[in-house]
């Protein structure tokens, strides 16, 4: 039997339900901020994210699926949106509008990672990019989007934890105290962060293996290497996270595991019981040399990124669940075959005036219909015999209090709009 690849998955039921009602959320969220819905390929040429995320990430060394197409063209499954959000931008030019320019994506992304629970090798991401902007004010504001939405979701015990890489001279500097630092101490740490040690000692401080290494806690300190510029961009982003009342913690650990960032970083993480180190929901952070390192003109940026496998997770952990229910408001059906006809033309006529309705499809008979409309939790049940055709009249039945109404075919829709009230969405 064919299956599915391994680290993928199938989602339908109420697993569909969750995704389509956060997707509502979050598109009504992104006006707020007058943000734009961006799409770009799911492969993108290899050589933009060998550029744009780092040939030292472990994305790129380890997880991208690469392949060559017909073409002999070297093609990658992003593995994440910013890439691809920037190519967009530099290739049709939009760093010439008005700015500051806001984007948001939700879609498939794809590594090939060991697969665990809120971890598969296909995977949503819902992201929020910012171009043309440098403002501290910016930074603090992408961060609150993220708590401004999990507050909406109901996610209790959320925290902030943010650092700053400095500018690319400070981070030249930092970079060249931890080559000093760790020189001595390359054969006590894994051989992972040996390769890191010649290619981005940087990521070192990001090593899960050697994490509690006293040699990591002593390492130095992004923020004794920063130069004034860098200082004071942190201390607004501060400023305005207080004047937000937005509470966070300084961690001088967090690098975030691509290359391009800049300045402020974050993770924002949630208290949820047995999640462990899966606790991080969403990260981000500053990245101003980013588009001119994928070939566009110098334009500063800020973003993040929200998987949505572990989001939806931790929300089931939490007993929160954000479906909509959707009852139908109206379940029609034919006392005979005869009727058919008319019923699928009712139901049509029904649903052109925003009402959820559903039918029989199968020439059920009496006692069927009545429970299947009540599996359907419908409020509003139509029955059509030959008498309800020659009169155009409807028999309606409440199938809450139980009543039965005659309605004449001319009249359902303003008896349907005012039984049902605020309750239905024209």
């Amino acid at each position: 039997m064919l299956q599915k690849p391994k680290g993928t998955y199938d989602r339908f039921g109420k697993d569909a339900d969750t995704m389509l009602y956060f997707r509502k959320l979050v598109e009504a969220l992104m006006d707020k901020y007058n943000a734009k819905y961006f799409e770009t390929p799911l492969f993108e040429s290899s050589e933009l994210f060998h550029r744009g995320v780092g040939e030292t990430t472990d994305i790129v060394s380890k997880e991208t699926y690469d392949f060559k197409d017909r073409g002999d063209r070297n093609l990658t499954l992003r593995p994440e949106g910013t890439a691809g959000i920037v190519r967009s931008l530099i290739e049709n030019k939009l760093y010439v509008e008005a700015k500051p320019l806001k984007a948001w994506y939700l879609g498939p992304m794809f590594r090939y990672e060991r697969p665990q629970a809120g971890r598969f090798r296909e995977f949503y991401q819902f992201g929020y990019e910012v171009f043309g902007c440098d403002s501290p004010m910016m930074d603090a504001e992408v961060i609150s989007i993220v708590i401004n939405l999990f507050k909406l979701l109901g996610l209790k015990g959320v925290k902030v934890n943010i650092n700053t890489l400095g500018d690319k001279r400070s981070r030249e500097d930092y970079r060249t105290a931890l080559l000093d630092y760790f020189k001595p101490h390359l054969n006590e740490l894994c051989d992972d962060c040996k390769k890191r040690y010649e290619k981005n000692p940087l990521r070192i401080l990001d090593c899960k293996v050697d994490s509690n290494n006293p040699i990591m806690k002593n390492a130095p300190k992004m923020v004794d290497y920063l130069n004034d510029y860098s200082k004071l961009h942190f201390q607004k982003v501060m400023e305005y996270l207080d004047a937000m009342k937005i509470e966070y913690t300084v961690n001088h650990n967090i690098v975030r595991g691509l290359d391009y960032y800049t300045h402020t970083v974050f993770e924002v993480e949630a208290d949820i019981k047995g999640f462990g180190s899966q606790n991080v929901l969403a990260g981000g952070g500053r990245y101003n040399n980013l588009v001119e390192n994928i070939g566009g003109p110098s334009t500063p940026g800020v973003g993040f990124a929200i998987g949505l496998e572990r989001l939806f997770l931790a929300l089931q952990a939490e007993n929160i669940d954000i479906c909509e229910n959707k009852p139908v408001e109206v379940y029609a059906f034919a006392a005979s075959e005869n009727e058919q006809v008319y019923i699928a033309s009712l139901v049509n006529s029904l649903r052109l005036n925003g009402f959820n309705v559903d039918m029989d499809y199968n020439n059920r008979n009496f006692k069927s219909n009545f429970k299947r409309a009540d599996k359907l939790d419908a409020k509003f049940i139509i029955i059509v015999g030959s008498s309800e055709v020659e009169s155009n009249t409807l028999t309606v039945k409440d199938n809450q209090t139980k009543e039965e109404y005659k309605i004449k075919i001319d009249d359902i829709v303003e008896f349907l709009d005012e039984k049902l009230g605020d309750n239905h969405e024209n």
